[in-house]
């Protein structure tokens, strides 16, 4: 017991010496004492706060609310564009009551769903998740008529389907449904009925019903009548590369039911005579009838079929054998390619399978005439169409003098036409452009230079290198001055100065336009989109010989829009044409070209003394028409015997035929043969094969030049 008691107090002591030590150890290295530690606590906002976790909760129970909302809102939208959309098939004017009917119940059914579940939600809620609707009312209809209490399906959003009674005026007038009202607080498209103006689908304002003056007259409901709900064929311009493509379609799908929209108030017809054939005419009622008397002394029309040709558009679904309709005097001003449609100008929409863009272009006008008054611009022809002829041919009739500026194809043409004709009207004819001779950028010079001494023989006082520096009306006169400080006093402008493509729906449809050529860009199946097709003027195609080219000519009109239809009934096939082109400047003296003719490139020209045949007006008796494209289109070049060589003691300076060969990198790449007709394939078969030639003048025999 007592050693026990011993080792006890000895164990306590050293323990507590132990305890002390350690103590001072830690004071001594830690220069305070050990406190003791509160336990953690999570907190959001300052130390020491009683309620510091409440504004976390608000915020988490903010956000968790948030998404329920957004997330109701999100499908009752959802289920609000589902029903307008059926509620739109419902209001079209050839759906049937019965399938108005099936879609209102179907609309219905969620919208009574939701009105039931609405009730349960909290009050605090259902401030924040409803919409504020207005309930709506039947004494707010469409059109204030004296109609009887009509049937009213009344949601709880904003849906009012207004049944049509028997013995409402209006109805019985249009017999269409009206429209259904729709409140909404979100933007909608309206379905509305054709006497109610349209309002664009993608509208960024809210739809609201407002009532019709009972004073103000309504729109009447034949407004839209002739425009064909949808095409399955939809060609936009009525120009010849549309009218070769409708041709193309039906050829091939004979049933095909084809719409030609144009903002002309012409059916398709041919521009070439415009500026040829027409002008030549003995008719005094030319401007009227539009008939012609080719070289040949046959009488044809400048439009490509009679009226009887077309079917009205609005028979277009009907026609059991399907046709071509045109719808004439309207602009496409908006081309929806998702949902494959179009808007015209007056807000008529049409929907379609495939679409061709042949808008081809709109004249070029000189900058310093659109600077100048309107004075100068009243009294100056950008000359393209139909309309453009008759008002020309009439002020060539009334004043003294005209001066065309542009020394270029249609220029040149214009200037032969009217000058031919100005001695018996005491007119004074002037053609005025900026190079050395007419046709300059496309004929070598020395054939150029011989142009214009035929051109000044027409009666046609040609001015050459004239730039245009300013224009000024002055005195009942305009008065161009050049650069050079000539000066120029006329009564009448034609500015004939190139064309520019018509790309105006490029931006709307999202298709590409070439930066350096102009048009939209096509694939080698002059394919723009999936269901999109481009020819003509408007066609900036790839050439597998040439490159990326536009063409803005005849033959290409015909042959593109000709493929383009092939393609749209499934041919798939590429563009491989040269396609041609020509100018007649008189009956006597006129060429064809194909390929690149420009003057920039070396040249060899091979020439022959010109036989009575050797004209224009022969070759259009011998073909038949003097619209040679419509002879000169894929024929292939077949074996032709050579002729002789060509004589050795030629007059210099005698262009009365020939061939003009033009090179890049020892390679012909165009071909202008002058005075030569009937003999196109020829030529494009040795473009196509694009080979070097030792010696053009044997190739030169392959026309037949130097035949008696």
């Amino acid at each position: 017991m007592f050693k026990c008691k011993t080792v006890w107090n000895k164990l306590a002591r050293a323990s507590s010496t132990l305890c002390l030590q350690n103590a001072r150890k830690s004071v001594l290295r830690h220069g305070r004492r050990l406190e003791m530690m509160q336990k953690a606590q999570m907190s959001s906002g300052p130390t020491g706060g009683g309620g510091e976790n409440t504004l976390y909760y608000v915020l988490v129970g903010a956000t968790c609310l948030g998404g329920g909302i957004y997330t109701y809102r999100t499908v009752s939208g959802d289920k609000e564009r589902y029903n307008e959309r059926m509620i739109e098939i419902a209001s079209r004017p050839k759906q049937r009551p019965q399938a108005a009917e099936a879609v209102a119940r179907i609309v219905a059914k969620p919208k009574e769903e939701a009105i039931a579940k609405a009730p349960t939600l909290e009050p605090e809620e259902s401030a924040v998740t409803e919409p504020s609707v207005e309930e709506p009312t039947v004494s707010e209809p469409v059109v204030e008529e004296p109609v009887t209490e009509p049937t009213v399906e009344a949601l709880s959003s904003e849906l009012v389907l207004e049944s049509p009674e028997p013995d409402t005026a209006e109805v019985k007038q249009s017999e269409e449904p009206i429209a259904p009202v729709v409140e909404s607080a979100e933007p909608t498209p309206v379905p509305m009925a054709e006497h109610v103006p349209e309002i664009p689908p993608d509208s960024d304002s809210a739809v609201t019903a407002e009532p019709a003056s009972a004073d103000v007259p309504l729109e009447p409901t034949a407004a839209h009548s002739d425009v064909p709900e949808h095409a399955p064929y939809l060609l936009i311009g009525g120009g010849t590369a549309a009218f070769a493509a409708a041709r193309s379609i039906r050829a091939r799908d004979p049933g095909a039911r084809v719409l030609i929209v144009t903002e002309e108030s012409d059916l398709p017809y041919m521009r070439p005579p415009l500026s040829k054939e027409l002008w030549f005419s003995d008719d005094p009622k030319v401007t009227e009838t539009l008939r012609f008397k080719q070289w040949n002394g046959k009488e044809r029309s400048i439009y490509f079929q009679p009226a009887s040709f077309y079917i009205s558009p609005v028979d277009l679904a009907k026609v059991e054998n399907g046709g071509v309709a045109v719808l004439t005097g309207r602009k496409v001003v908006h081309m929806d390619v998702r949902g494959n449609k179009i808007k015209l100008s007056d807000g008529a929409e049409i929907s379609y399978d495939k679409c061709l863009i042949a808008t081809g272009g709109v004249p070029r006008n000189l900058q310093v005439i659109d600077r100048a008054g309107e004075d100068v611009k009243n009294r100056t022809t950008l000359f393209r169409k139909i309309e453009d002829f008759r008002s020309l041919e009439k002020i060539s009739r009334e004043v003294k003098s005209i001066t065309i500026i542009g020394g270029g194809f249609l220029g040149s043409e214009l200037a032969c036409a009217i000058g031919r004709r100005s001695a018996n009207l005491d007119l004074e004819v002037i053609q005025l452009f900026p190079e050395k001779g007419n046709m300059g950028k496309v004929l070598p010079e020395y054939l150029s230079n011989w142009t214009t001494e035929k051109v000044k023989k027409e009666g046609v006082n040609v001015i050459t290198d004239a730039v245009v520096k300013n224009v000024n009306y002055k005195n009942g006169k305009l008065e161009i001055k050049l650069k050079d400080g000539r000066q120029v006093t006329t009564d009448h402008i034609v500015a004939a100065v190139g064309l520019e493509s018509s790309v105006e729906l490029a931006k709307s449809a999202g298709l590409e336009v070439d930066s350096d050529f102009g048009g939209y860009r096509v694939n080698a199946e002059l394919q723009a989109r999936s269901n999109i097709w481009v020819a003509g003027d408007a066609a900036c195609f790839y050439d597998i010989k040439l490159g990326r080219r536009r063409v803005e000519h005849h033959d290409h009109a015909v042959v593109s829009g000709r493929l383009a239809g092939e393609n749209m009934t499934g041919a798939n096939k590429p563009y491989w044409h040269q396609s041609m082109f020509w100018s007649d400047l008189g009956p006597d003296v006129g060429y064809e070209a194909i390929g690149i003719v420009d003057s920039s490139l070396p040249t060899v020209g091979v020439f022959a003394e010109a036989t009575a045949k050797d004209t224009p007006k022969a070759a259009t008796e011998q073909s038949g028409t003097g619209i040679r494209s419509e002879s000169e289109t894929e024929e292939v070049a077949e074996a032709v015997k050579s002729g002789a060589a060509a004589p050795p003691n030629q007059k210099e300076e005698d262009y009365g035929k020939g061939v003009i060969f033009y090179l890049r990198d020892k390679v012909v790449v165009g071909i202008v043969l002058w005075n030569v007709f009937n003999r196109m394939p020829i030529a494009r078969k040795i473009i196509k094969d694009g080979e070097e030639h030792a010696d053009l003048n044997e190739v030169a025999k392959l026309f037949n030049i130097h035949e008696d």
